[in-house]
C-alpha cells in the first residue's frame, strides 16, 4: 500500500486492526491437504531444474503451453497474518482467481520468510490451480537503491524454493520499490539488480512496479524498455499499481497503460481498490479496460487493512463466508468481475 505516506503510516497500514488470529508473521503456514503437500515433496528431486515457464511476448504473458495467460486474482498480506494463510488462499481460489499475489518479507521492516516457507506458499497456492506472484514489500517507498539490493538478495538467497517452479511463479522483486515519481533512479536500480537475478540462476518472469509507489506509469514509459534490456533472458513485465493518482479517470487509466503498450511491453495491474487515500478510483473503468485489451489486474487486499483504509478489504471474514458489498462484491461478482472474465492457466490442465 500505497502513494506518498509517511514511514509510519505505511508500517501501520496493514497491521493497525483488522482481524489477526494474534498468530506470529513468522509462523510456518498450515494447509489442509498436509498428505498432497507431503506426497508433493517426495516425488521432487533434492535437485532442482529449471522447467519451461511463463515468457513475455510482447505485450502478451504467455503461459508454459504457449497459451496466452491474463492475471484475474487477489493479493493476500502473508507477512502480516501467516496464520490466515489457509483460510485465505481456500477462500481466494474459491472466487475463481487464477492467480495471488503474496506479500512477503526480506527483513528490513518485517519478519523474513523462509525458503521452506515461501516452498510451502507456493504448493499450498499450486494444489488451488492458482499462479502465484511472490512480492517482497519492504521496499516499498523506498528511494535509496540498497533498499531494492536487499529484495534481490533475498531472492537470490531462497532462490532453491523458485528453481522448478517457472510454469507456476513470477517473481515481483520489490512492491513499490522507489517513492519518488521520477524514471531514471527506478530504471538504474532494476537495470542493476535483474542481471543479478538471472546470474544466480532464477528464470521466472520477473515482475517490475512503476516508480512512485507503484502509479507512476510513465516511468515505464521512459525507461521501461531499458529495464526489459537489461534482462539477459528478455522475460520482464511490468505492473502498475492503481489508486487515485493512476486510476482516478479513465483517461489516466488508459493513458498510464497505453504508455506501456506502446513501447511493446507487458503490463498489469498489479494492484487497485475501488477508494482510497489520494482520491476515487474508477474500478469499473480499469476492469472494463482490462478485459477489453486482455491486460491483468489483481485486486487489493483480501483482507486484513488498517490504518484508515480498512474499507479495502475484500472479505468479511478470512474464510470469505461474506465478501464486503462496495469492493469484494464488485471485484468477484460484478460485471468483468472474477467469476465472469477469470481462466484458470493451463498448466492446470
Amino acid at each position: 500500500m500505497k502513494k506518498q505516506l509517511t514511514v509510519l503510516f505505511l508500517s501501520a497500514l496493514m497491521l493497525a486492526g483488522c482481524g489477526s488470529s494474534g498468530s506470529s508473521a513468522n509462523e510456518t503456514v498450515t494447509t489442509s491437504s498436509r498428505e498432497d503437500i507431503s506426497a508433493m515433496q517426495e516425488e521432487n528431486p533434492t535437485e532442482k531444474t529449471p522447467v519451461q515457464g511463463f515468457k513475455v511476448d510482447g505485450t502478451k504473458l504467455l503461459d508454459a503451453n504457449g497459451n496466452e495467460f491474463v492475471m484475474r486474482g487477489i493479493n493476500h498480506a502473508h507477512s502480516w497474518f501467516a496464520g490466515e494463510d489457509v483460510y485465505a488462499l481456500d477462500a481466494i481460489s474459491k472466487t475463481g482467481a487464477n492467480v495471488v499475489r503474496i506479500v512477503l518479507a526480506d527483513g528490513d521492516q518485517w519478519t523474513r520468510d523462509s525458503a521452506e516457507t515461501v516452498s510451502t506458499l507456493i504448493e499450498t497456492c499450486t494444489l488451488r490451480d492458482m499462479i502465484v506472484i511472490l512480492e517482497v514489500h519492504d521496499a516499498t517507498g523506498k528511494d535509496n537503491i540498497s533498499w531494492l539490493q536487499n529484495a534481490a538478495d533475498f531472492w537470490i538467497e531462497i532462490k532453491d524454493a523458485l528453481i522448478g517452479t517457472e510454469d507456476k511463479v513470477i517473481v515481483n522483486i520489490a512492491n513499490e520499490w522507489i517513492g519518488q515519481w521520477q524514471s531514471k533512479t527506478w530504471a538504474k536500480g532494476y537495470t542493476t539488480v535483474i542481471p543479478q537475478l538471472r546470474e544466480a540462476g532464477i528464470k521466472n518472469t520477473i515482475m517490475v512496479d512503476a516508480a512512485g509507489w507503484g502509479q507512476y506509469g510513465k516511468s515505464i514509459k521512459e525507461k521501461g524498455m531499458e529495464v526489459f534490456e537489461s534482462d539477459p533472458d528478455r522475460n520482464t513485465m511490468f505492473s502498475i499499481h492503481m489508486y487515485g493518482s493512476a486510476g482516478g479517470t479513465p483517461e489516466k487509466i488508459e493513458e498510464n497503460l497505453t504508455g506501456v503498450t506502446d513501447q511493446g511491453l507487458c503490463v498489469c495491474v498489479g494492484e487497485f481498490g475501488y477508494n482510497h487515500s489520494d482520491g476515487d478510483v474508477d474500478e469499473a473503468y480499469i476492469m472494463k479496460y482490462c478485459e477489453e485489451n486482455d491486460i491483468g489486474w489483481l485486486g487489493w487486499s483480501w483482507k486484513g487493512n488498517g490504518g484508515g483504509v480498512e474499507y479495502l478489504d475484500l472479505a468479511i471474514d478470512w474464510e470469505g463466508q461474506q465478501l464486503s458489498p462496495e469492493w469484494g462484491e464488485v471485484l468477484v461478482n460484478g460485471e468483468n468481475g472474477i467469476k465472469q472474465t477469470s481462466e484458470k492457466c493451463s498448466v492446470f490442465g
